[in-house]
């Protein structure tokens, strides 16, 4: 069993990453801890904010660390997460509020960081045939994790009276059960075998000036970070907006619920359909070509027929799913383009920098909406002219796909 990629990779992958993706549950309690502290939604609103923002930047400063050492880095991931969710229960009985921005932005996106990134690379060594679907698989995790927990946590805010505080506390003890047992079970491949430098904190500061050098002075990884970054900041404009979206189409509370959770599905169907369709082509960049071409396409149709206030529900919740799908499958396929033109030896200090797009995406995604929302109106026409700017910049993430990241010298030799 110690050499089964079952038990020492995707079994621990998917229980790391169904742990910390609730991460995106986020919308479930936040107007309840603003009711709760007496603070206004929109302040709250940068704990979530902070907390993606920390995950990109933990994963890029901290990508030599697990790429050294997974077992340290699952650990940390663990001992981080689980403390910043049983730290934000204890901040929303303090009603504090820069106390759930250390707890809940800081201290959880540390181990949101590290936790993302520990299992991504076992997962590629020991499916090495199918890279694409194993890191889908893990990173398909995420994407659910918020359609899993979802229900679990509204169970917990009605128990308690809609007090967040004692739902965070009892999920914290369930995550650390399941985190510390992915840790223990996390483990590379017997035959993979790797040099690492060795050195103190001197040594750790020189390896990340080298790894961000080298990452940012290469077209190839600019242009996977522009597309990695716009796809990101479009999805959370869209996401973010959903509910709101749903509502102004005309669909009841309890509907647009449910389809909340049908485009969580769709999110994590993404991360694991588009991560598989990428390793029946020789160029895994034509699923970016795909993605972007339907986001494209859907947004385009929405803004010509006026979807939103015209309240065509069909095109909304297909639009809205579409890039649900396209932002997990943008997500599972960045590990495994990275590989593809950087190889392996790096690939979690390569991937860590690139997933600093994700927390500047976390920082602009959400703010763009909001700012064109309170400039037009928190009415179906502010909500079709998000789509104006989503629309464009999915048109700039096309052409960037097209220039900057040419197929990889491997690819080429297969063609």
């Amino acid at each position: 069993m110690s050499n089964n990629k079952w038990v020492c990779a995707a079994i621990p992958a998917l229980l790391l990453h169904c742990s910390i993706g609730t991460v995106y549950c986020w919308g479930t309690f936040s107007k309840e801890i603003a009711e709760y502290i007496g603070a206004e939604k929109s302040a709250v609103q940068w704990a979530f904010s902070l907390a993606i923002f920390f995950l990109g930047m933990s994963a890029a400063f901290l990508g030599d660390v697990v790429e050294k050492d997974i077992k340290k880095s699952s650990l940390i991931a663990t001992i981080c997460f689980t403390t910043g969710m049983v730290g934000t229960g204890a901040a929303i009985l303090l009603k504090s509020l820069p106390l759930i921005f250390l707890c809940y932005g800081c201290i959880m996106g540390i181990g949101l960081g590290t936790g993302y990134l520990s299992p991504v690379k076992t997962l590629m060594l020991w499916f090495k045939d199918r890279k694409g679907l194993a890191t889908g698989l893990a990173v398909a995790g995420f994407g659910l994790a918020k359609a899993i927990a979802t229900p679990i946590m509204q169970f917990f805010l009605n128990t308690f009276d809609n007090n967040p505080a004692y739902m965070f506390f009892i999920m914290g003890g369930i995550y650390c059960v399941m985190m510390f047992i992915g840790h223990l079970l996390l483990k590379k491949p017997a035959d993979w075998v790797e040099a690492h430098e060795e050195g103190g904190i001197k040594e750790f500061f020189a390896t990340l000036a080298k790894n961000f050098k080298f990452s940012f002075t290469n077209k190839t990884f600019i242009g996977i970070w522009i597309m990695f970054y716009i796809n990101i900041h479009c999805g959370l404009a869209l996401i973010s907006q959903e509910k709101a979206i749903f509502t102004a189409v005309g669909l009841t509370t309890g509907i647009a619920a449910t389809l909340g959770s049908v485009t969580a599905i769709a999110n994590a169907a993404g991360r694991l359909g588009f991560s598989a369709w990428a390793d029946t082509f020789k160029d895994r960049n034509t699923i970016y070509k795909i993605i972007f071409i339907m986001s494209i396409a859907l947004t385009g149709a929405t803004i010509l027929t006026n979807g939103i206030e015209n309240k065509i529900v069909v095109l909304c919740v297909a639009l809205l799913i579409a890039v649900n799908a396209g932002y997990g499958g943008g997500f599972s396929n960045v590990p495994t383009l990275l590989s593809d033109h950087f190889g392996m030896k790096s690939i979690s200090a390569v991937h860590g920098m690139c997933l600093s797009a994700w927390a500047v995406a976390g920082l602009t995604g959400n703010q763009m909406a909001t700012a064109i929302i309170e400039r037009v109106g928190d009415n179906a026409t502010g909500y079709q002219s998000v789509l104006y700017a989503t629309g464009a910049l999915y048109v700039v993430a096309l052409i960037v796909c097209f220039v900057l990241v040419k197929p990889s010298k491997k690819e080429k030799a297969e063609a």
